[in-house]
């Protein structure tokens, strides 16, 4: 469980509006952290965000997800009311160094971000041998 604790938000853990580190607005994505022996599964909901608007980083312990989405009114509509936006998205996760970087994978289909994270050789349970 505490190597689990090690992936909680920095941040407040509702999701919705929120400061970016920046101190502009932006919105926290919906998200979800699984665990096994191996790895750590996050999938976070990004609706309209493009592969090139999306950018993953681990540094000094802080695993963070920025991305941006555009939607532009086609010609001729006037909104009458919208409720999403054009804010950008941001998640901070913090960690302990419990995640191996290197090998982490991640894919974004129809909006779903889908991010494994391995964990760390020396993080992993071993058995001990009995003699």
């Amino acid at each position: 469980m505490a190597l689990l604790n090690s992936l909680l938000p920095s941040l407040s853990r509702a999701p919705g509006r929120q400061a970016e580190s920046n101190g502009t607005p932006g919105i926290r994505p919906v998200y979800e952290i699984k665990e096994t022996e191996e790895a750590w599964g996050l999938t976070a909901h990004l609706p309209g965000v493009a592969k090139d608007a999306l950018t993953i980083t681990d540094e000094d312990g802080l695993l963070t997800l920025r991305a941006q989405r555009s939607w532009k009114q086609p010609a001729g509509w006037t909104s009458l009311y919208r409720e999403s936006s054009d804010l950008p998205f941001e998640l901070i996760l913090r960690h302990d160094g419990a995640v191996d970087a290197d090998k982490a994978r991640a894919e974004l289909k129809d909006g779903v971000l889908r991010l494994s994270l391995p964990k760390a050789e020396a993080r992993k349970p071993r058995k001990i041998a009995i003699t």
